[in-house]
């Protein structure tokens, strides 16, 4: 938190990438831990003192959050909607202590919407970081993690995909996943196959939405082609496509 005295503003900033502390978003409500990062925080100490005092010193609060590194989103004008209250965290040196979490409602505005893109970025960062931990820190964090999930609006865009092509190459493929050759794994609701169309050469990255570039996995395979997408599989299912577009020829 900032604070300038010449113009009565705070400005708060929630930094979801290199900050220790656990602000979550919980409705419209972004829960925020207050300033200090060794030992228990005190609400007389720094900026705590100013926003635990804001609904009576007349001072403007402007809420900003960071998803990558020296980027800033502006969020809105914001209020306190409740009472502080105080919760278990880490400190910066990996000690539990007491915090205090003020409750922030965005007020004269919506809570802007992220593009998923965003969201997918920090959840990588964090999970790297999350590999580095030892196992005791690990224990830690998940002994002092807040059991409500947090959630916010993201922005999504979906490509708009030919439905006959998918039906057409599920019918080829006649129940069967075309990279590891095994039946469907279940049945849907209405006694069928459930296996799932996929682009070997990504949509994202060019590819066609055309029976040449389409294949029916099961969702294991699926699965293992959008997390690792080897070569040899990309090469394999193109070779699948192709002979199978020589007998959908004879359809």
């Amino acid at each position: 938190m900032r604070k300038s005295n010449k113009t009565n503003t705070l400005v708060i900033i929630s930094n979801h990438v290199k900050s220790i502390y656990n602000d979550r978003w919980i409705g419209d409500i972004l829960h925020y831990t207050g300033m200090g990062m060794e030992g228990n925080q005190s609400l007389n100490f720094a900026q705590n003192k100013t926003l635990v005092n804001s609904t009576t010193n007349g001072i403007d609060k402007h809420l900003f959050e960071a998803f990558k590194d020296k980027q800033y989103i502006y969020i809105g004008r914001v209020v306190l909607a409740g009472s502080p209250y105080q919760e278990e965290q880490l400190d910066r040196k990996g000690n539990k202590r007491l915090v205090w979490m003020f409750p922030l409602r965005v007020v004269d505005s919506q809570i802007p919407a992220l593009p998923a893109e965003e969201i997918q970025e920090l959840e990588k960062i964090k999970q790297k970081q999350a590999k580095r931990l030892s196992d005791e820190e690990l224990r830690k964090r998940v002994l002092l993690s807040s059991k409500r999930a947090g959630r916010r609006k993201i922005i999504t865009s979906k490509y708009e995909r030919n439905i006959w092509v998918s039906e057409f190459v599920k019918r080829i493929a006649n129940g069967k996943c075309q990279l590891c050759k095994k039946e469907a794994p279940f049945k849907n609701q209405n006694d069928e196959p459930y296996l799932e169309t996929h682009h070997i050469i990504w949509l994202s990255e060019g590819g066609e939405d055309s029976t040449e570039n389409t294949v029916t996995l099961c969702p294991n395979c699926h699965r293992k082609m959008h997390v690792l997408n080897l070569k040899s599989d990309r090469e394999l299912l193109l070779k699948v496509a192709k002979e199978s577009n020589a007998f959908r020829k004879l359809l």
